[in-house]
C-alpha cells in the first residue's frame, strides 16, 4: 500500500555530480509516486559545512567515480559522457537553474547538456549550448540578482540544516535518501513496505558511535 505524505518529496541536488545526472535519467524514466520539489544547491557549500572531501579531490576516486558512473550509465541505458573538465565551477548553471524556476525539465535540460557532449563546462561554447537549448537569452535572466543568490544560498543552508552531506539526495519528511543507489529503497519506503521498520532497520538506525579518529 502507498503512504500518503502531507508535502512533496525534495531532490537536493549540484549540477557538478555525475550521480544527480543519473538520478535525473532515472526519475525521468520512472517517477516517483509522490510530487518531486527539485532544490539546486551548491555541493562545495555542503563540503565546507560537514568538513568533507568531494570524491574529485582525491585522485584514485575521481577516475573510479567517473568510470562507475559511465558503467552504470551504460546499464541503465542513458546516455552519458563525462565532461571534458571535471570537477568545474557550476555556479551560473545553478544560478540558471534557479532562475528558471527550477523545473524538471529545466533541470534535465542543464543535464543533458553537459553530461553527453564531453563539453568543457566552463567554457563559452558550452555555456551557450546550454542558452539555446533552453532558448533563453541569459542577459534578461538578471543571473547575479540577489534574489537569485540568496535561493541558492539559503537550499545550500537548509539542506546542511537538514543534514544533508551530499548529492544527490532525496528527503521524503525526515528520511534521508542518497544517491541513485538508494533510489530502490526509497521507493519501497514510498509503498510503505515494511522491510524499513524491521528489527535489523531498527538496530541499524541505533547503532553506538566507537573508535574515533586520532
Amino acid at each position: 500500500m502507498d503512504t500518503e505524505y502531507e508535502s512533496p518529496a525534495v531532490l537536493y541536488f549540484d549540477v557538478i555530480s555525475p550521480w544527480a545526472c543519473l538520478l535525473d535519467h532515472a526519475l525521468r524514466q520512472e517517477p516517483l509516486a509522490v510530487p518531486l520539489e527539485r532544490r539546486p544547491v551548491l555541493f562545495a557549500g555542503l563540503l565546507n559545512a560537514f568538513g568533507h572531501k568531494g570524491p574529485a579531490e582525491i585522485e584514485r576516486k575521481r577516475r573510479f567515480t567517473y568510470e562507475l558512473c559511465t558503467w552504470r550509465a551504460q546499464e541503465l541505458g542513458i546516455p552519458f559522457v563525462m565532461p571534458a573538465v571535471h570537477p568545474f565551477n557550476p555556479l551560473r548553471y545553478l544560478r540558471l537553474i534557479v532562475a528558471l524556476g527550477s523545473t524538471p525539465a529545466v533541470v534535465s535540460a542543464v543535464f543533458d547538456a553537459l553530461y553527453t557532449s564531453g563539453c568543457d563546462p566552463e567554457s563559452p561554447e558550452a555555456w551557450q549550448g546550454v542558452l539555446e537549448r533552453l532558448q533563453v537569452d541569459a542577459s534578461a535572466l538578471k543571473l547575479d540578482a540577489p534574489e537569485v543568490k540568496s535561493r541558492l544560498k539559503d537550499n545550500t543552508a537548509q539542506a546542511a540544516g537538514e543534514g544533508v552531506f551530499g548529492v544527490p539526495t532525496i528527503l521524503v519528511g525526515e528520511r534521508l535518501f542518497w544517491g541513485l543507489d538508494s533510489l530502490p529503497m526509497l521507493r519501497a519506503h514510498l509503498r510503505g513496505d515494511p522491510r524499513l521498520a524491521s528489527p535489523a532497520m531498527q538496530a541499524a538506525g541505533s547503532v553506538r558511535f566507537g573508535a574515533r579518529r586520532a
